[in-house]
């Protein structure tokens, strides 16, 4: 019997993301390809590229492009575990992200508690200093970028099974069975 060893993937992946609609999509798109090539199991991937998506649109909706680059930064990796990190840097916006618990009828505002129950753990890095949005101090703008952040864990069937690589097609007699 063979055995076929993964090959590694690069521990991770930035890019700048346009900041509006038309980035997500290539976002998503590069990050699956990826984390899809490097062995990720697939649901892993799902949810991962879900998470990105809201993350980013919630950056394009609610926040700041980072500086004068009109973009943000997406970024994400393996864990150890065969889980995957995700996040996205901003400029900040005028408040702090938060879950919040939309009626039925809103059109938005699901966003966070999707990652909620998607991720192991999510959270925000706030690196702005000074007097800007979100700190009570005013109306100007703050420095310094704002990050959301979540990992996704692998279920243990998915951990396992990406762990095992067999080259089946060198095994003789299997298809009598």
């Amino acid at each position: 019997m063979a055995l076929v060893v993964a090959q590694e993937a690069p521990t991770s992946s930035t890019m700048a993301v346009p900041h509006g609609p038309a980035g997500v999509g290539a976002a998503r798109r590069r990050m699956r390809a990826e984390l899809l090539g490097s062995g990720t199991p697939e649901a892993v991937v799902d949810d991962a590229v879900l998470i990105l998506s809201e993350l980013l649109s919630n950056a394009y909706r609610h926040a700041r492009p980072i500086g004068v680059s009109d973009c943000v930064r997406a970024a994400w990796g393996r864990t150890s575990d065969g889980g995957v990190s995700v996040s996205v840097t901003d400029g900040g916006g005028p408040t702090r992200p938060r879950p919040s618990n939309p009626s039925v009828t809103a059109r938005g505002g699901r966003g966070l508690s999707i990652i909620t129950s998607l991720a192991r753990d999510w959270g925000v890095r706030d690196d702005r200093g000074g007097r800007g949005r979100g700190h009570g101090h005013g109306h100007g703008h703050g420095h310094g970028a704002v990050t959301v952040w979540a990992v996704v864990a692998p279920s243990e069937k998915d951990a396992f099974a990406s762990s095992m690589r067999f080259d089946l097609s060198e095994l003789e007699g299997l298809e009598d069975l």
